[in-house]
C-alpha cells in the first residue's frame, strides 16, 4: 500500500467525548528521518519503498494524515507513586488513526489539553530509548507497544538543557491504561464506564462478547495477563521504573518507556528511577505494585461487577505470577517441567548471582552453552565457591536432560544481547553529533536477539564498571 492510499479508523471516538480532546499536531522545524521499521511497515500494509518517500516523514511529522483521520489524545487518571491523580492524559502524544486493530500515535508531536505544565515534546534521547527499547521487548517475545518510525529535527526543546526534538510513532494494539478507567469511576460517570469495558472487550477481549457476566470476566484476564508480563519483566531481569497505573495497560501490553533498565550486575533491590527515592519501583517489587495496581482497577470496576467476584481473581495473582515465573525460568534453565525443588534452585540462583555481582544475562547466556566445563561460568562473577555449590545442585538437576535439547532450548530463550543503558547512551550520543549508524545497529541488536552478532560483540559481555547501575529521569 502506498501511502497516499493509506486510510484509516478511529474506534476510540465512539466513546464519550470526556475521554478524549481533539488537537491537531505539532509538527517539528526541519524534519528528517532517523529509522523507519520495516517489520512494522509490513504489519501495516505499508510498502518498504513507502519509508523512504517524503511523505513518511511528514505521516511521521504530523503534516501528512491519512484519509479518515481526525486526530486527539487521551484522557485518563492513576496513581502515580501510590497517590491519585484525577486528571492526566495525553500530554505528548497525539492519535493520527487505527489501521485495522493497530492504533498509530505520535509522541512529541506538540501541546494538548493534558500537557499541564508540559510543552508536548519529546527530545532525542528519550525517543531514542523507546523506538529502541520497545523493539528489543517485542523480540524477546514480551507485549509491548511498538514504534513504525522515528524522525529527529532542528526544533529546540528545552529541559535540563536545550535539546533536539523528535517524534516517535508508535503502535499498539491498545492505548486504554488502569487509569483510563479510574478517570470514569472518580467522576462518577458509571454509564461511560461501562461503554469503555464494552470497549475494551470488543477490543482486546473478544472472546469475553456475549457471554454472562462480562465485566467480571474481563477483570479476570486483566490478573492473569498481567501476572504473566511480570513474570515475563523479572525473567528477563527488566525493571519498568514507574508503574503508576496510568502507566499500565489494560491489555497487559509494556507500555511508556521511561527510566527503564535491563539489570546490569544482579539486584533484587535495583532502581533504575532517581526520581524513585523509596524504592516503590524497584526490580523486585514489580509483582506487588501490579498486584497494587490491579486493586485499584478493581475499585474502578466496582460499579460494573460485584468486588467480591473480583477479588476472588486477585488473590490468586501471586500464585498465578508465581507459575508463569517458574516456568519461564525453567525454559530459561533449560528444564523439561518443573519439579520439587526448582523454585528454590531458582531463588537460591538469583541470591549467588547478587552475592558474586555477576551480569544476569551474561550469565544465563553462558549457562545455555554448559556442558560440565565451568570456566566460562565461574569468570562471571568474583567469587568460585558459591557458583560451584549452585552448578552442584544444576548438575543434578539436568543429570537425565538431554544436552543438545537443553542447549537448543536454553539458547532460544537466553537473548545474547539486551539493551543496557550504556548502550543507549551510546547511540543517544551519537546521533546528537547527527551520526546515526548506533541506532542502527542496536535495533538490528534488538530485532534479533538471540543471533551471535559477531560484528557487536563488544556488546555481549557485562556492563562495564564505570556506566553500571545508573538511575535516569522520568523525562528519558
Amino acid at each position: 500500500m502506498k501511502l497516499d492510499e493509506l486510510k484509516v479508523t478511529n474506534p476510540y471516538l465512539s466513546l464519550d467525548p470526556e475521554c478524549y480532546d481533539r488537537v491537531s499536531p505539532d509538527p517539528l522545524k526541519k524534519p528528517h528521518l532517523i529509522h523507519a521499521n520495516k517489520s512494522m511497515a509490513v504489519t501495516l500494509g505499508i510498502d518498504e519503498d513507502e519509508l523512504t518517500n517524503e511523505n513518511f516523514v511528514k505521516l511521521m511529522n504530523g503534516e501528512y494524515l491519512a484519509e479518515g483521520s481526525d486526530t486527539f489524545s487521551m484522557c485518563y487518571a492513576g496513581h502515580q507513586f501510590g497517590y491519585f491523580v484525577p486528571r492526566l492524559g495525553d500530554g505528548r502524544a497525539i492519535n493520527i488513526g487505527t489501521i485495522d486493530k493497530f492504533h498509530l500515535q505520535l509522541k512529541g508531536a506538540g501541546m494538548t489539553e493534558y500537557s499541564r505544565n508540559g510543552d508536548g515534546r519529546a527530545v532525542l534521547r528519550s525517543s531514542i530509548r523507546e523506538y529502541l527499547m520497545s523493539e528489543a521487548m517485542n523480540s524477546l517475545g514480551i507485549p509491548t507497544t511498538l514504534c513504525l518510525g522515528l524522525i529527529g529535527s532542528e526544533h529546540d526543546v528545552r529541559r535540563e538543557k536545550m535539546e533536539k526534538g523528535a517524534i516517535t510513532c508508535r503502535v499498539s494494539t491498545s492505548w486504554v491504561r488502569f487509569g483510563t478507567f479510574e478517570y470514569y469511576a472518580s467522576q462518577g460517570m458509571f454509564k461511560e464506564l461501562e461503554a469503555l469495558a464494552d470497549y475494551v472487550i470488543e477490543e482486546s477481549f473478544p472472546h469475553h462478547i456475549g457471554r454472562n457476566d462480562p465485566y467480571t470476566m474481563l477483570f479476570n484476564d486483566v490478573v492473569v495477563i498481567t501476572a504473566r508480563l511480570m513474570a515475563q519483566w523479572m525473567s528477563v531481569g527488566f525493571n519498568h521504573g514507574v508503574m503508576n497505573t496510568d502507566n499500565m495497560s489494560i491489555a497487559g501490553l509494556t507500555i511508556d518507556y521511561g527510566p527503564y533498565a535491563f539489570l546490569d550486575d544482579f539486584r533484587h533491590e535495583h532502581i533504575c528511577n532517581h526520581t524513585d527515592v523509596d524504592g516503590r519501583y524497584s526490580y523486585t517489587n514489580q509483582p506487588a505494585v501490579a498486584k497494587w495496581n490491579l486493586q485499584a482497577l478493581m475499585k474502578a470496576f466496582s460499579p460494573l461487577t460485584a468486588i467480591e467476584k473480583m477479588e476472588r481473581s486477585l488473590v490468586m495473582f501471586d500464585k498465578i505470577y508465581l507459575r508463569y515465573l517458574h516456568y519461564y525460568m525453567c525454559k530459561k534453565l533449560g528444564l523439561e517441567g518443573t519439579v520439587e525443588g526448582d523454585p528454590e534452585l531458582i531463588d537460591d540462583m538469583y541470591d549467588m548471582l547478587e552475592k558474586l555481582h555477576v551480569d544476569y544475562t551474561l550469565f544465563m547466556r553462558t549457562l545455555s552453552h554448559y556442558e560440565g566445563d565451568r570456566e566460562a561460568l565461574l569468570a562471571t562473577g568474583l567469587y568460585h565457591e558459591p557458583m560451584h555449590e549452585w552448578l552442584d545442585r544444576y548438575d543434578e538437576r539436568i543429570k537425565y536432560i538431554d544436552k543438545t535439547e537443553r542447549k537448543k532450548q536454553m539458547l532460544a530463550v537466553n537473548p545474547k544481547y539486551v539493551l543496557k543503558n550504556y548502550m543507549l547512551q551510546e547511540a543517544i550520543d551519537a546521533a546528537n553529533a547527527g551520526d546515526y549508524s548506533v541506532v542502527e545497529n542496536l535495533f538490528d541488536i534488538a530485532h534479533t536477539p538471540f543471533d551471535e552478532h559477531p560484528e557487536f560483540e563488544r556488546w555481549a559481555g557485562a556492563t562495564p564498571n564505570e556506566f553500571k547501575n545508573k538511575k535516569l529521569s522520568c523525562s528519558s
